[in-house]
């Protein structure tokens, strides 16, 4: 979407003159960008919005992903692979955690794909989920849902480069203190120029490092449940534990495993024919998604039976245990390679967000700067590559929990926009719609509310205050812009 052209000039028409305006003038547009452009303009007391036009041209420069690579990029974002998950078998027993990832999907990323799947076939526009809520639901919180996402993306987007380095070491001992940094830097580097090139770009590098990871642990699962000697449920939860650490913890880690299933909606304009992409896309994510946490870990817990034992990077230990030392080391290479995936895929999804936000006129303008040749939002990109670089020090422990309360909320507001959208736009095209009528309607809205709640409730001291903190800093920021624009 190209923002700030003069289709839609500031103006004191009524909105009828603007909605004349698309229908007559910019019928051939994308409709879909025009169809934001006049929701949002109806939310702001019917005043024309002066910085949403629709695209009429196609982005000859933007070389764009077909299925095959959007479904490599969403898994890379989603998932990745089985690690990272180890922890939630010591700290809420192997059983609790088995049912955990087999349970939680229909409560919180089945949901959310189905309204990922509505309104990308209605709304396929740069921005996705930011620019649905915006239109749902006015200005305010379509901002909020684009500052805390991009917020977000600050907790974890340095911490993958922090864990490539930790893996690192294993082979390289003396890369410490400032070659750590630098180690870290040099990776952030080389995926931002990646993903200036663009989704082709980056789905082809996903590609490689999916199938890289998908062998080793395929091979650790056919050999693991040929030793099965133990059962993998028993015991369903850590005896002598707090509640709290069993199913708190738990379920906040079970909601990141499976969080992310609305944020490649931010580059559907980068997608060939997205209406008809994204839902084939999240249809084989969410199962394979599944697949790659539950299979590893029962089979682990079956052959071994150590669920005491299970810690960041345990899976390498059963690798080892179950096939030897030469199963270990290529299971840590493929964790080493999941944390590149992650966050090549993270800096693609989460860098159209202030691409987005300054279009519309919330982040300085230069940030809509595209590069001549890629068409890729390249400042956007480099922008927020320096700030995951500046916070590459810091390392995963507790930024779940804060992290967690930010990824609710915007899920939250992305599950409503799909409510709203339905109530007051009934007859906006959807090629895709969510099954089941007002029941299926009120289960993709209410089971993740719902997740979220006994999340957010469920965190602990340090997730509870520095999750309300870094919330309550987004109005605080709207308030400062709104100020200052006056």
């Amino acid at each position: 979407m190209i923002l700030g052209g003069a289709a839609f000039q500031r103006c004191d028409k009524a909105f009828s003159s603007v909605q004349a305006l698309a229908t007559e003038v910019l019928r051939p547009c994308f409709s879909a960008n025009c169809l934001a452009a006049e929701i949002i303009a109806a939310n702001r007391d019917q005043q024309p919005v002066n910085n949403i036009t629709c695209s009429s041209h196609a982005q000859s420069a933007l070389r764009k992903a077909g299925l095959f690579y959007l479904v490599f990029v969403m898994f890379s974002y989603t998932t990745g692979g089985p690690f990272g998950l180890e922890d939630m078998v010591s700290t809420s027993g192997p059983g609790l955690t088995l049912i955990y990832l087999l349970v939680l999907p229909f409560f919180w990323c089945i949901p959310v794909s189905l309204v990922s799947a509505e309104l990308t076939t209605a709304m396929p526009v740069e921005g996705g989920f930011y620019r649905w809520t915006r239109a749902a639901f006015g200005d305010f919180w379509g901002f909020l849902a684009g500052w805390w996402n991009w917020s977000a993306s600050f907790l974890l987007g340095g911490v993958y480069a922090v864990l490539f380095t930790d893996y690192l070491v294993y082979y390289f001992p003396q890369i410490t203190g400032w070659k750590h940094y630098l180690v870290s830097l040099a990776l952030i580097a080389v995926i931002t120029w990646i993903n200036v090139r663009g989704i082709q770009m980056v789905g082809q590098v996903a590609t490689a490092l999916e199938i890289f990871i998908f062998v080793p642990v395929m091979t650790m699962i056919v050999i693991a449940l040929a030793k099965w000697h133990h059962n993998p449920f028993v015991p369903l939860i850590p005896p002598h534990q707090l509640t709290f650490k069993v199913f708190g913890v738990g379920l906040a880690l079970g909601l990141w495993l499976y969080s992310g299933y609305e944020q490649l909606s931010t580059v559907a304009e980068e997608v060939e024919n997205p209406q008809r992409s994204y839902p084939r896309a999240l249809a084989l994510v969410v199962p394979l998604s599944m697949a790659a946490y539950f299979l590893p870990t029962l089979s682990g817990l079956a052959a071994l039976g150590d669920w005491q034992n299970w810690h960041t990077g345990h899976f390498s230990d059963v690798a080892k245990l179950i096939g030897g030392p030469w199963l270990g080391t290529w299971m840590t290479l493929a964790a080493m390679v999941a944390n590149v995936a992650l966050l090549n895929s993270t800096v693609l999804t989460t860098t159209r967000i202030p691409f987005a936000m300054a279009e519309d006129g919330y982040l300085p303008a230069v940030l809509t700067r595209k590069h001549s040749r890629y068409g890729t939002p390249w400042l956007a990109i480099v922008v927020s590559a320096v700030i995951y670089g500046l916070l590459a020090w810091q390392s995963l422990a507790q930024l779940i929990t804060v992290y967690i309360w930010l990824r609710s909320a915007t899920t939250v507001l992305t599950v409503l926009s799909a409510w709203k959208l339905r109530r007051t736009k009934p007859n906006m095209p959807r090629a895709f719609k969510i099954p089941g009528g007002n029941v299926g309607l009120f289960y993709v809205v209410g089971a993740p509310v719902v997740m979220a709640m006994l999340a957010l409730l469920g965190s602990d001291r340090f997730g509870m205050i520095g999750g309300a903190i870094t919330m309550v800093l987004g109005p605080l920021v709207y308030g400062i812009i709104a100020l200052t624009s006056r």
